[in-house]
């Protein structure tokens, strides 16, 4: 093989792994693993975990494919997005559509084979909600594109849930609701930063479209919705007291960096920039705190 078919089998690859969008892949992942734990009261066994985590990856991944295929057009008008294979012309529609449904089959396929009936279909609903309902229907046409269609983020809490017990708690549906409530201010934070790009676009993101002071309001809103769900979680799982403390301090700390957020500051967007920064790290943290309380309460 040359080195010219290298170079060009080198960027085929990463074209398809771009599609992917990994690293919005992991935040979902993330959350998989402590719903795992929570569902089993305990370690997992390793088949169902790996196929739970192997199977998500997949399936987001298909889901975001597919998104750049219907995005495509935006994705030219971001400065952001304009590096995507579909805008450079490195992967073909085409192709992206069948490496879309290839990899969302295989993911249903795993899920089906290695875990339950619940979870495989509730994998097929979120492939289907993220594209159909959130990026064809939501996204382009509502301010609040991102709260209803940010349903599709917390489905791997559900889905790891099912994967464990082919059925849903209302442990689950908390732990759903603090992804619900934490993705709103979490993308507005991105969206704030990256406004003239929405708006060249013609996304009509909450930061385009609203008032500062709303969109402030809309994310303490969430965010005060957030911190509760998170600590009914710790609650309805039966979680030691010291994982309470410190989910009411992680909290406090994302409240501290909103309340950062002054709409007549001259560093605006950059404070908006550090509560999306901060948003990665309360979900990572918080999801690490659930895992750490889990087995130590197991192990009583």
């Amino acid at each position: 093989m040359t080195t010219t078919s290298h170079v060009r089998l080198g960027q085929a690859i990463g074209g398809y792994v771009a599609l992917m969008k990994l690293r919005v892949v992991e935040l979902l992942l993330v959350t998989t693993l402590p719903s795992l734990v929570l569902a089993q009261k305990g370690i997992p066994s390793a088949g169902v975990s790996i196929a739970t985590i192997v199977g998500g990856l997949l399936a987001a991944g298909s889901a975001n494919a597919f998104n750049m295929v219907v995005e495509s057009d935006v994705d030219s008008m971001m400065a952001r997005t304009s590096k995507r294979p579909l805008v450079t012309g490195a992967i073909t529609s085409r192709a992206a559509i069948v490496f879309a449904g290839a990899i969302g089959l295989i993911s249903l396929l795993i899920f089906w084979t290695f875990t339950t009936p619940l979870a495989t279909l509730l994998t097929f609903i979120a492939i289907a909600y993220y594209v159909l309902v959130y990026t064809m229907g939501l996204k382009r046409r509502t301010s609040q594109n991102i709260v209803w269609g940010g349903a599709a983020g917390c489905m791997p809490v559900f889905i790891g849930w099912a994967a464990i017990t082919n059925s849903l708690s209302w442990a689950a549906v908390a732990f759903f609701f603090v992804i619900f409530f934490w993705t709103p201010p979490h993308f507005w934070a991105l969206a704030i930063k990256y406004k003239d790009d929405y708006a060249a676009a013609g996304i009509p993101m909450l930061p385009v479209v609203a008032t500062k002071t709303r969109v402030r309001t809309e994310m303490w809103f969430h965010t005060i919705a957030m911190i509760l769900s998170s600590v009914v979680l710790i609650e309805l799982a039966k979680l030691p007291l010291w994982s309470l403390l410190i989910t009411i301090a992680l909290g406090l700390v994302f409240a501290y960096q909103l309340l950062q957020l002054k709409e007549s500051s001259d560093s605006y967007a950059k404070v908006a920039g550090k509560i999306f920064q901060w948003s990665i790290s309360y979900l990572s943290l918080y999801s690490i705190l659930l895992v750490v309380a889990e087995l130590v309460a197991s192990t009583r």
